[in-house]
């Protein structure tokens, strides 16, 4: 009876379970009944492509594809995926939090990034409180 002893690499392996579970997560409801696939444009793309690249390097190490790959691949691939997954979170976190990004052209014709909360519902500009409408303080 041959009995041959398989080696299954464990780095390989859990990074393909989390390639698998990255991809998995981009088709779960996120919030109000929308995907990761939907929110983002390009990086949920990108975000496949490592996991699926993660994936491939797990098939090689197992011996299932016979092309060599570089041990640092995975580590590369890795480092991309968190930092897409770190934005993603950052997006998240900054939707929750209602804030925006507003630009206002000032004299010189050049534009002035602000940042700021709308949780509150828009004021017009010349219905806006300046110094000038405050009443003088108290003594």
């Amino acid at each position: 009876m041959d009995t041959r002893e398989t080696q299954l690499p464990i780095g390989p392996l859990i990074a393909a379970i989390g390639g698998i579970l990255l991809i998995v997560s981009l088709f779960v409801d996120w919030y109000d009944s929308v995907t990761g696939y939907t929110v983002f444009e390009f990086l949920d793309l990108l975000l496949t492509g490592l996991a699926l690249a993660t994936l491939f390097v797990l098939a090689s190490a197992m011996g299932a594809l016979r092309t060599p790959v570089r041990p640092g691949l995975l580590l590369g691939i890795g480092v991309l995926a968190l930092g897409g997954a770190a934005l993603m979170v950052a997006g998240a976190i900054l939707s929750s939090a209602r804030i925006a990004l507003s630009i206002e052209p000032r004299d010189g014709g050049r534009a002035a990034p602000t940042v700021t909360r709308t949780d509150e519902p828009p004021t017009r500009t010349d219905e806006a409180p300046t110094v000038v409408d405050e009443p003088p303080p108290r003594p």
